[in-house]
Protein backbone atom coordinates (compact mmCIF):
# COMPACT_ATOMS: atom_id res chain seq x y z
CA UNK A 1 0.00 0.00 0.00
CA UNK A 2 1.58 3.38 -1.09
CA UNK A 3 -1.54 5.29 0.73
CA UNK A 4 -1.63 7.35 -3.00
CA UNK A 5 -5.07 7.61 -4.51
CA UNK A 6 -3.45 7.81 -8.04
CA UNK A 7 0.16 8.53 -9.20
CA UNK A 8 1.67 11.45 -8.42
CA UNK A 9 2.38 13.97 -10.58
CA UNK A 10 5.47 14.90 -9.76
CA UNK A 11 7.54 11.51 -9.16
CA UNK A 12 9.56 11.36 -6.11
CA UNK A 13 12.82 10.25 -7.73
CA UNK A 14 12.78 13.94 -9.43
CA UNK A 15 12.41 16.56 -6.53
CA UNK A 16 15.72 16.32 -5.58
CA UNK A 17 16.67 17.62 -8.73
CA UNK A 18 13.49 19.37 -10.14
CA UNK A 19 13.64 21.74 -6.49
CA UNK A 20 17.00 23.43 -7.42
CA UNK A 21 16.64 23.96 -10.60
CA UNK A 22 13.50 25.82 -10.00
CA UNK A 23 14.96 27.58 -7.42
CA UNK A 24 17.44 28.82 -9.80
CA UNK A 25 15.30 29.13 -12.46
CA UNK A 26 13.15 31.89 -10.30
CA UNK A 27 15.93 33.18 -9.48
CA UNK A 28 17.09 34.11 -13.15
CA UNK A 29 13.56 35.45 -13.46
CA UNK A 30 14.65 37.99 -10.62
CA UNK A 31 17.53 38.58 -11.83
CA UNK A 32 16.40 39.58 -15.46
CA UNK A 33 13.62 41.34 -14.12
CA UNK A 34 15.78 43.74 -12.10
CA UNK A 35 18.20 44.14 -15.30
CA UNK A 36 15.50 45.11 -17.37
CA UNK A 37 13.07 46.93 -15.14
CA UNK A 38 11.38 49.82 -17.03
CA UNK A 39 13.40 49.51 -20.26
CA UNK A 40 12.14 49.94 -24.08
CA UNK A 41 15.37 48.90 -25.61
CA UNK A 42 17.08 45.29 -26.52
CA UNK A 43 20.49 44.64 -24.18
CA UNK A 44 23.48 43.81 -26.10
CA UNK A 45 22.71 39.99 -25.87
CA UNK A 46 18.81 40.76 -27.78
CA UNK A 47 20.42 43.03 -30.34
CA UNK A 48 22.71 39.71 -31.72
CA UNK A 49 20.27 37.28 -31.48
CA UNK A 50 17.51 38.95 -33.14
CA UNK A 51 19.93 40.30 -35.53
CA UNK A 52 20.05 36.89 -36.82
CA UNK A 53 16.65 35.56 -36.32
CA UNK A 54 14.22 38.77 -36.86
CA UNK A 55 11.79 38.90 -39.75
CA UNK A 56 12.21 35.78 -40.95
CA UNK A 57 10.47 35.14 -44.65
CA UNK A 58 8.39 32.01 -45.97
CA UNK A 59 8.30 29.26 -45.42
CA UNK A 60 9.32 29.80 -41.51
CA UNK A 61 7.22 32.83 -41.33
CA UNK A 62 4.38 31.02 -41.54
CA UNK A 63 5.79 28.13 -38.83
CA UNK A 64 6.52 31.15 -36.12
CA UNK A 65 2.81 32.27 -36.80
CA UNK A 66 1.56 28.99 -36.53
CA UNK A 67 3.52 28.49 -33.22
CA UNK A 68 2.43 31.52 -32.06
CA UNK A 69 -1.48 30.81 -32.43
CA UNK A 70 -0.74 28.13 -29.81
CA UNK A 71 -0.31 30.97 -27.20
CA UNK A 72 -3.05 33.09 -28.07
CA UNK A 73 -6.20 32.68 -26.20
CA UNK A 74 -8.29 30.39 -28.70
CA UNK A 75 -5.12 28.32 -29.88
CA UNK A 76 -3.96 28.00 -26.10
CA UNK A 77 -7.59 27.20 -24.82
CA UNK A 78 -7.96 24.49 -27.49
CA UNK A 79 -5.01 22.69 -26.37
CA UNK A 80 -5.45 22.50 -22.86
CA UNK A 81 -9.06 21.60 -23.36
CA UNK A 82 -7.75 18.59 -25.15
CA UNK A 83 -5.00 17.45 -23.19
CA UNK A 84 -7.33 17.49 -19.97
CA UNK A 85 -9.24 15.40 -22.04
CA UNK A 86 -7.02 12.83 -22.95
CA UNK A 87 -5.81 12.87 -19.53
CA UNK A 88 -9.26 12.19 -17.64
CA UNK A 89 -9.80 9.16 -20.75
CA UNK A 90 -6.53 8.01 -19.60
CA UNK A 91 -7.77 8.16 -15.45
CA UNK A 92 -5.09 10.66 -14.63
CA UNK A 93 -7.01 13.11 -12.68
CA UNK A 94 -3.82 14.34 -11.67
CA UNK A 95 -2.35 15.27 -14.29
CA UNK A 96 -5.37 16.94 -15.48
CA UNK A 97 -5.50 19.18 -12.69
CA UNK A 98 -1.85 20.13 -12.67
CA UNK A 99 -2.37 20.73 -16.13
CA UNK A 100 -5.27 23.94 -15.63
CA UNK A 101 -3.39 24.98 -12.19
CA UNK A 102 -0.55 24.49 -13.66
CA UNK A 103 -0.65 26.20 -16.76
CA UNK A 104 -2.94 29.05 -14.91
CA UNK A 105 -0.27 29.45 -12.25
CA UNK A 106 2.11 30.01 -14.83
CA UNK A 107 -0.04 32.56 -17.59
CA UNK A 108 -0.69 34.37 -13.93
CA UNK A 109 2.95 34.58 -12.87
CA UNK A 110 3.72 35.80 -16.35
CA UNK A 111 0.92 38.18 -16.55
CA UNK A 112 1.47 39.80 -12.97
CA UNK A 113 5.54 39.70 -13.46
CA UNK A 114 4.63 41.98 -17.15
CA UNK A 115 3.08 44.69 -15.24
CA UNK A 116 5.97 44.88 -12.49
CA UNK A 117 8.69 44.85 -14.32
CA UNK A 118 7.44 47.31 -16.96
CA UNK A 119 10.03 46.45 -19.61
CA UNK A 120 8.02 47.63 -23.53
CA UNK A 121 8.09 46.76 -26.82
CA UNK A 122 7.49 48.38 -30.12
CA UNK A 123 4.58 50.34 -29.00
CA UNK A 124 4.60 50.33 -25.56
CA UNK A 125 3.47 46.67 -25.13
CA UNK A 126 4.58 45.02 -21.96
CA UNK A 127 6.90 41.83 -22.56
CA UNK A 128 8.75 40.74 -20.10
CA UNK A 129 8.79 37.69 -19.57
CA UNK A 130 7.02 36.22 -22.76
CA UNK A 131 3.91 34.30 -21.30
CA UNK A 132 3.80 32.41 -25.11
CA UNK A 133 7.05 31.12 -24.04
CA UNK A 134 5.92 30.32 -20.89
CA UNK A 135 2.96 29.08 -21.75
CA UNK A 136 4.18 26.37 -24.03
CA UNK A 137 7.13 25.47 -21.57
CA UNK A 138 4.73 24.95 -18.45
CA UNK A 139 2.31 22.66 -21.00
CA UNK A 140 5.41 20.98 -22.04
CA UNK A 141 6.66 20.65 -18.51
CA UNK A 142 2.78 19.36 -17.43
CA UNK A 143 3.11 16.25 -19.59
CA UNK A 144 6.77 15.13 -19.03
CA UNK A 145 6.41 14.88 -15.60
CA UNK A 146 3.79 12.21 -15.52
CA UNK A 147 5.39 10.29 -18.11
CA UNK A 148 8.90 10.02 -15.65
CA UNK A 149 6.63 8.36 -13.54
CA UNK A 150 4.86 6.24 -16.03
CA UNK A 151 7.54 4.93 -18.01
CA UNK A 152 9.53 4.24 -14.22
CA UNK A 153 12.63 6.91 -15.10
CA UNK A 154 15.27 7.09 -12.28
CA UNK A 155 16.42 10.30 -11.84
CA UNK A 156 19.18 11.23 -14.07
CA UNK A 157 16.78 10.11 -17.11
CA UNK A 158 13.74 11.58 -15.76
CA UNK A 159 15.29 14.71 -14.86
CA UNK A 160 16.79 14.68 -18.38
CA UNK A 161 13.46 14.12 -20.31
CA UNK A 162 12.06 16.79 -18.48
CA UNK A 163 14.07 19.44 -18.95
CA UNK A 164 14.57 18.14 -22.89
CA UNK A 165 11.02 18.85 -23.30
CA UNK A 166 11.14 22.03 -21.59
CA UNK A 167 14.04 23.25 -23.70
CA UNK A 168 12.33 21.88 -27.23
CA UNK A 169 8.49 23.78 -26.58
CA UNK A 170 10.51 26.59 -25.01
CA UNK A 171 13.14 27.08 -27.60
CA UNK A 172 10.76 26.56 -30.59
CA UNK A 173 8.35 29.02 -29.30
CA UNK A 174 11.17 31.35 -28.23
CA UNK A 175 12.41 31.31 -31.35
CA UNK A 176 9.01 31.97 -32.72
CA UNK A 177 8.19 35.20 -30.82
CA UNK A 178 11.76 36.41 -31.67
CA UNK A 179 11.47 35.99 -35.15
CA UNK A 180 8.46 37.75 -35.34
CA UNK A 181 9.37 40.62 -33.28
CA UNK A 182 7.30 40.29 -30.43
CA UNK A 183 9.81 39.56 -27.80
CA UNK A 184 13.48 40.12 -26.86
CA UNK A 185 15.20 36.89 -26.29
CA UNK A 186 15.40 37.83 -22.62
CA UNK A 187 11.95 38.04 -22.71
CA UNK A 188 12.11 34.33 -23.87
CA UNK A 189 14.55 33.19 -21.25
CA UNK A 190 12.13 34.97 -18.95
CA UNK A 191 9.07 32.67 -19.83
CA UNK A 192 11.18 29.71 -20.07
CA UNK A 193 12.13 30.45 -16.69
CA UNK A 194 9.00 31.20 -15.21
CA UNK A 195 7.55 28.02 -16.28
CA UNK A 196 10.50 26.15 -15.16
CA UNK A 197 10.21 27.68 -11.66
CA UNK A 198 6.19 27.52 -11.16
CA UNK A 199 5.19 24.06 -12.78
CA UNK A 200 7.33 21.82 -10.31
CA UNK A 201 5.96 23.75 -7.54
CA UNK A 202 2.33 23.16 -8.38
CA UNK A 203 2.88 19.53 -9.39
CA UNK A 204 4.17 19.45 -5.22
CA UNK A 205 1.34 21.35 -4.17
CA UNK A 206 -1.22 19.18 -6.46
CA UNK A 207 0.37 16.10 -4.97
CA UNK A 208 0.16 17.23 -1.52
CA UNK A 209 -3.36 18.06 -1.58
CA UNK A 210 -4.84 15.66 -3.26
CA UNK A 211 -2.55 13.00 -0.75
CA UNK A 212 -4.25 14.24 2.60
CA UNK A 213 -7.62 12.83 2.17
CA UNK A 214 -5.99 9.18 1.50
CA UNK A 215 -3.30 9.91 4.37
CA UNK A 216 -6.05 10.69 6.42
CA UNK A 217 -8.13 7.08 5.79
CA UNK A 218 -5.34 5.43 6.23
CA UNK A 219 -4.12 6.97 9.83
CA UNK A 220 -7.58 6.09 10.72
CA UNK A 221 -7.69 2.62 9.52
CA UNK A 222 -4.38 2.00 11.29
CA UNK A 223 -5.93 3.07 14.93
CA UNK A 224 -8.91 0.86 13.99
CA UNK A 225 -6.81 -1.75 13.87
CA UNK A 226 -4.99 -1.36 17.17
Amino acid sequence: MTGRSAPAVLPPSLRGWLGPIAALAALVVVVLGVLYADDSKPGMVDARISAAVDGVGPPWRHVALALDFLGEPVGAATLVVALVTGCLLLRRPRAAVLLVAGVGMTVGTATLLKSLVGRTIHDGSLSYPSGHTAFLTALALVMALPATGRLGLGRTAGTLLVLAAALVAGAAMGWAQVALGAHYPTDVLGGWCTALAVIPATAWLVDRVADRPVDRMADAGQRERR
